[in-house]
C-alpha cells in the first residue's frame, strides 16, 4: 500500500530544512557552551518538546503501545535502540566536528548524503527517477565532485554522516511505527546519555546564573529542534527515498544563505563551482516537485 503524500511530505522536508538552517545561527546566542554541552542540552529539552507534541496531536495512546510492544517484543526493543544510536551519532557528530576542526568534512557528508539516499531509493527500494530527477543527481554529482577535488576530505565523520543516515532511515521503515512516536523514543533513549554529559561536563555551573538560558534560549532550542527533527523524520516516510534524498539539498542552500546573511561568512568563487551545479539540482528538484504536488491525487 502506499503511503506516500507528496504534498505535505514536501511542505514538512523544506521547512525541517529551514529550521535546521536556523539552528546554525542560534547555536550563536547559547556561548558559552560548547558544541558537546549544546548537544547534550538539546536531547534534554527536545524530550519535553516532543511530549508536548504527543499529547497535542492525541497520540499518547500510540507512543504507550509502541513501548509496550518494546517491551513485550525484543525485536523491536532492540530496533529502537539501534535507530537512537545512530540518530544519536548524527547529532553529536555534527556539533563535536566545529570544535576539532573538521566541519569541512561533515558538511561535506551532507553533500553525498542526497546522493545516496537517491541510490537508496532506486536501488535498494527499486523507485523509479524521471528526466528531471536523473539531471538534478547529475548537477548534484557534479558540485559534490568539485568539492570532493578541492578539499580532498573523505574521512571517517564524512563517511559517518553520508553512509549512516541512509541505515538509519532504512531502519525506521522497517519498524514501520508512528514517526512522532518512534521519535520521541529515541530521544528518550538518549536522555541518559546527555544526562550523564551535563552532570559531568560543568556546563551546568556555566549558565546556573543565566535567567535567560533557563527561560528562553535553552526551551527555544528544545521547541526549535522537536519541530525540525520531526518535521524531517516525518517528510522521509510520506516522500520516495530518491525524492528524500533530493531535496535534502535544500538544507545546505539555505545554510549558504543563512551564514552569509546572519552569520557574515563569505562564499570564495572555488566554493561557487560547488553550490551553482547544486543550486541547479534544487531548482530541477523544485520543478520535479511542483509537477509532482500538481499532479497528486486530491
Amino acid at each position: 500500500m502506499n503511503q506516500y503524500d507528496p504534498k505535505r511530505g514536501i511542505a514538512l522536508s523544506v521547512g525541517a530544512s529551514a529550521m535546521f538552517a536556523l539552528l546554525s545561527a542560534y547555536a550563536k546566542l547559547l556561548a558559552p557552551l560548547s558544541g558537546l554541552d549544546i548537544f547534550a542540552w538539546r536531547v534534554v529539552w527536545t524530550v519535553p518538546g516532543a511530549l508536548m507534541l504527543i499529547a497535542l496531536r492525541k497520540r499518547l495512546p500510540i507512543l504507550r503501545q509502541l513501548l509496550y510492544r518494546m517491551v513485550t517484543e525484543p525485536k523491536l526493543g532492540a530496533a529502537m535502540v539501534v535507530s537512537a544510536v545512530l540518530l544519536g551519532a548524527q547529532l553529536w557528530v555534527f556539533l563535536w566536528a566545529p570544535l576539532h576542526g573538521r566541519m569541512l568534512e561533515v558538511s561535506l557528508g551532507y553533500f553525498l548524503l542526497p546522493l545516496v539516499m537517491v541510490l537508496v531509493g532506486r536501488f535498494y527500494y527499486r523507485e523509479s527517477l524521471d528526466g528531471l530527477q536523473w539531471l538534478a543527481v547529475v548537477c548534484a554529482a557534479l558540485g559534490v565532485a568539485h568539492e570532493l577535488w578541492m578539499t580532498g576530505a573523505f574521512s571517517w565523520p564524512t563517511l559517518l554522516v553520508a553512509l549512516g543516515y541512509p541505515p538509519y532511515f532504512v531502519l525506521r521503515r522497517k519498524i514501520n511505527q508512528d514517526s512522532l512516536a518512534m521519535f520521541t523514543v529515541e530521544m528518550a533513549l538518549l536522555l541518559p546519555a546527555a544526562a550523564l554529559f551535563i552532570v559531568g561536563g560543568g556546563s551546568l555551573a556555566m549558565i546556573g546564573g543565566r535567567i535567560d538560558m533557563w527561560c528562553l534560549l535553552l526551551p527555544g532550542l528544545g521547541a526549535l529542534s522537536t519541530i525540525a527533527l520531526a518535521s524531517y523524520l516525518k517528510a522521509s516516510r510520506l516522500l520516495p527515498v530518491a525524492l528524500f534524498g533530493i531535496l535534502g539539498y535544500v538544507e545546505p542552500v539555505l545554510l549558504v544563505f543563512v551564514s552569509i546573511t546572519l552569520l557574515g561568512e563569505t562564499l570564495s568563487a572555488a566554493q561557487l563551482a560547488t553550490y551553482i551545479p547544486i543550486w541547479m539540482a534544487v531548482a530541477l528538484t523544485a520543478l520535479h516537485s511542483v509537477r509532482l504536488v500538481r499532479f497528486a491525487p486530491r
